[in-house]
């Protein structure tokens, strides 16, 4: 049964972010090249989302059959994640309102993290909606949080732990992102294997493509005669960051020939003295590792920017603790660009053996330091490298994944109305 019209559910962070100056991350990235690639397919999205500023349009629309509609739950202001499960009531009662004024009925609802799931069970529980599919996409899960957590302020609660076993059980299909979430999700949660369905997260591939790599430093106002080395994503623990500062250390003092320097790209450092905890305590690590001649914090930069900071760097290093995917690492790879990254992160399944310096482990900041010093020598490896990368990602163009997305789609909805005839004979 084809899907005509799509409920997108993004309960704690709008697709719009970047354009309504707030930080964003990969998944408002996935949420908004997802809704349009639908919509350029012929189905309508609504993207559903909370309300973070009145003076913002509560109605946006993105492209002809793609809008954002914002709903007033709690304070339309920027509220901390984890306290935002309290609004979810009003949250519902807001999209019943705003569907039956419209006179909207859909044929499938996409759910993006456990509170827009926990949002669609209260959903789906109404007469109106009571056969609608229901899509997972997790984009991260807590018990794999909880497992690389540092101290308590970075562990999930269990009653976030409660929601996912749920939502597990109760939705129709669910996105992992890789093979090892797959299995997280078997193993950890008990979900049945024919209900998981690995569909990695897109790149636009027309926009990230290589360019000359002194062009877009000029672009930024970046030294011509320096290696440079990038991060981009959260600012976060989890993405090991410190890890990162750590093997520059070990690489400044092994290669001091090497003229080096480490881009930090993420995080707001618009106001210095209201740094989030974590750029904090980065601060402080760069200072006492004697690296602030080396290492940048660049900010939080627009999605139309990132190419020219990808094609700008030598290589960029992901050196997380754990990675469902990594949006990043797929983007600078479309750009040609070596990419380093843990084999934690979900992304690493695409990097063969022949290419097995790209990997490296957590935690390990001498294996990393070596590994960055081996690819800014050896300039004949890193430009067979650079060729080699773009290939990899060349199927996770946005088409391609939508279209496996409608699939999965369709199978939800076929299943959902081949169960609810059986019921009605």
């Amino acid at each position: 049964m084809p899907v005509r019209r799509v409920s997108m559910i993004s309960f704690h962070t709008c697709p719009l972010a970047s354009q309504e100056g707030k930080e964003t991350g990969g998944m408002n990235v996935y949420v908004l090249e997802l809704s349009k690639e639908l919509s350029r397919q012929g189905i309508a999205v609504d993207v559903f989302t909370r309300s973070q500023d009145n003076q913002q349009p509560y109605v946006v629309q993105v492209e002809p059959l793609f809008r954002v509609i914002h709903l007033p739950a709690g304070p339309e202001s920027p509220v901390p994640k984890k306290q935002l499960i309290q609004y979810l009531p009003e949250f519902v009662r807001n999209y019943q309102r705003f569907v039956e004024q419209q006179g909207l009925t859909y044929d499938v609802m996409h759910c993006h993290y456990y509170l827009s799931g926990l949002a669609a069970l209260d959903i789906v529980r109404q007469p109106a909606s009571s056969n609608l599919p229901l899509i997972m996409t997790f984009h991260t899960l807590a018990l794999m949080k909880n497992l690389v957590a540092r101290d308590e302020l970075e562990r999930e609660e269990t009653e976030r732990i409660d929601a996912e076993f749920q939502l597990v059980r109760e939705v129709q299909k669910i996105i992992a992102p890789s093979e090892s979430d797959k299995a997280y999700l078997q193993y950890l949660y008990r979900a049945e294997a024919a209900k998981v369905e690995v569909i990695p997260p897109g790149v636009n591939m027309t926009h990230f493509k290589p360019i000359d790599q002194q062009q877009a430093r000029r672009k930024l106002n970046i030294s011509l005669d320096e290696r440079l080395i990038l991060f981009c994503g959260r600012i976060e623990p989890l993405k090991g960051i410190d890890m990162l500062l750590y093997a520059m250390k070990i690489l400044v003092e092994k290669a001091p020939q090497l003229k080096v320097c480490l881009w930090i790209i993420g995080g707001d450092i618009s106001q210095p003295g209201k740094w989030s905890r974590e750029l904090q305590k980065l601060e402080k690590l760069r200072h006492l590792l004697k690296l602030t001649a080396v290492v940048h914090f660049a900010g939080q930069q627009p999605q139309e920017i990132l190419p020219n900071y990808y094609n700008a760097a030598d290589v960029v290093v992901m050196p997380s603790h754990y990675e469902s995917f990594g949006m990043a690492a797929a983007e600078a790879m479309a750009c040609g660009v070596p990419v380093i990254t843990t084999n934690v992160a979900g992304i690493s399944g695409l990097i063969d053996e022949k290419h097995e310096l790209l990997i490296t482990s957590v935690n390990n900041p001498l294996l990393l330091a070596s590994q960055m010093e081996l690819l800014l020598t050896d300039q004949a490896r890193h430009r067979q490298i650079s060729q080699d990368v773009r290939p990899k990602v060349q199927d996770l163009s946005w088409p391609n994944i939508t279209y496996k997305v409608i699939q999965l789609y369709e199978a939800a909805l076929n299943d959902v109305t081949q169960h609810t005839a059986v019921v009605h004979l």
